[in-house]
């Protein structure tokens, strides 16, 4: 299978053991319920003409699925009755990910998802070749991206890189200690809890909370013990999933650069490829939110010039890693290490009320709160406990945001930072600003700041620099960019 001869191909015919599989686990609830109603009724037999349905579907999706390269085109057509054609030029490919689950990996496949900076959120936009055989895909992603040779992937067997290839950095798995300080740990805290109550309710038990059930000053010793138990037990689970989960999509990674592309291989149980052009590289973006910020980690992400922001995954350079080492790639795909250490210009005086007033408006909003159910409600101490941590903890918010606020401009890099809970230095080439916007709200223009943004080429990629005097920002977007802004300002 050749990708390049611009004839009409099919998939690798190892899918029509796939696509039934695939079809049969989607159906697979109807299936069960279709079984136990015939187990029921006494009915034998007709349930496997139920079963032959989803076989018959992943057939005739392979049948019917065809791409091709072409006159500048990458082109995808699927279904039978419903007959569709997707249509990208080659120009327009922002990204190429090859992915490989369990199967996919035993049969020597992979799925091949081009990126092209569109968003959709409809499965039949997707332009998606499921599957392809590794060497047929990586020539591919070679024709689409036009980055040479793609890097290997260790679990399908390729040979190993050629010499030119550069190994920015190997995932060292001592890093998976930081996965509990991310916001993975709170999403399955939540799915935990929510799971909990689920099987609560599939067994009959019956969990509610009233106000005089709520701790108070009377909770024995032994109750205490029992709640601080319950919690240590609840971090250690949801620690050990986090863990779990960074190891699963890192294990192996590997950020590799040769001339003309960056190449990133990653996961354990589904392998991830993904491999971006370097003229599409805008920039990076350091993430330091305030649990790894603690630990000194950071992560670390790639701006790609057209591609939406709803794919997040296809821009991840970095895992949570030491913050040096995050830092340290940053500067290598940036070409200098200046924009990542370069001390920020202050927003004034102005900037930073803005960022006091609007912490602790909602901590003097919920201290109210707090003190009414500690007036109006039986629950002890803890509506007065609320009330005087709100003001503190606000306080400290706003210090931390408006210490992070901040910009620069240095070595043809605009720097941007903002943030406290979900901290961010965005770097941006200005090569690659196409248009600015200055946007400010009725507060803003009374204190005379706008929010500068800088937008690339495509796609909803951006960097936003926000509660800048007004002045100073069109100074900025002249220096980074001299003529784009002033041309289009009144004199």
């Amino acid at each position: 299978m050749n990708p390049e001869t611009g004839d009409w191909q099919r998939l690798d015919r190892r899918m029509l053991l796939v696509n039934p599989v695939q079809e049969l686990i989607k159906f697979l609830p109807p299936l069960l319920g279709l079984l136990l109603a015939g187990t029921a009724i006494g009915a034998q037999g007709w349930q496997l003409l139920a079963v032959a349905v989803p076989v018959v579907l992943g057939v005739v999706r392979y049948l019917t699925t065809r791409f091709r390269v072409a006159e500048g085109r990458v082109e995808l057509r699927r279904g039978l009755l419903n007959r569709r054609t997707l249509a990208v030029p080659v120009d327009r490919v922002r990204t190429v990910d090859l992915t490989a689950g369990p199967v996919h990996r035993a049969l020597g496949l992979v799925t091949v998802r081009i990126g092209t900076g569109t968003a959709s959120s409809r499965e039949e936009d997707a332009l998606d070749l499921d599957g392809l055989p590794v060497a047929a895909a990586r020539i591919l992603r070679a024709t689409l991206l036009r980055a040479g040779d793609p890097l290997p992937d260790e679990h399908a067997g390729v040979p190993a890189p050629a010499p030119t290839a550069h190994t920015v950095l190997r995932l060292d798995p001592a890093w998976a200690r930081y996965a509990p300080l991310t916001g993975t740990g709170l999403v399955l805290l939540a799915g935990v809890v929510g799971g909990a109550f689920q099987l609560a309710a599939a067994l009959g038990l019956e969990l509610s909370l009233r106000a005089e059930d709520l701790p108070g000053t009377d909770l024995p010793v032994a109750g205490w013990l029992a709640v601080v138990a319950g919690l240590v037990v609840l971090l250690v689970l949801v620690s050990a999933l986090a863990v779990a989960a960074y190891l699963l999509t890192s294990w192996g990674l590997v950020l590799s650069h040769r001339p003309g592309a960056w190449h990133l291989v990653r996961g354990l149980l589904t392998t991830r490829e993904t491999t971006l052009d370097d003229d599409r590289v805008a920039g990076v973006v350091l993430h330091e939110p305030a649990g790894l910020r603690l630990a000194g980690a950071a992560h670390l992400s790639a701006i790609v010039t057209g591609l939406d922001r709803s794919h997040p995954g296809s821009a991840t350079l970095v895992p949570p890693a030491p913050a040096a080492v995050a830092a340290r790639v940053g500067g290598e795909v940036a070409g200098t290490l200046a924009p990542l250490s370069v001390p920020l210009m202050a927003h004034g005086p102005a900037a930073t009320r803005r960022r006091w007033s609007r912490a602790l408006g909602p901590g003097a909003l919920v201290a109210g709160l707090g003190i009414l159910a500690w007036l109006t409600l039986p629950v002890g101490r803890w509506g007065l406990t609320l009330a005087v941590l709100a003001v503190p903890v606000a306080a400290l918010l706003a210090l931390d945001r408006s210490r992070a606020l901040g910009h620069a401009l240095v070595e043809g890099h605009l720097v941007a930072r903002s943030g406290s809970l979900r901290r961010a230095r965005e770097v941006l080439a200005t090569r690659h600003v196409i248009g600015w916007t200055l946007r400010d709200t009725l507060v803003q223009r009374r204190a005379g700041l706008v929010t500068l943004t800088a937008t690339t080429a495509g796609g909803d990629q951006q960097v936003s620099i926000h509660d800048v005097p007004e002045d100073v920002a069109v100074r900025l977007a002249d220096d980074a960019v001299p003529g784009l802004l002033r041309q289009f300002l009144a004199p």
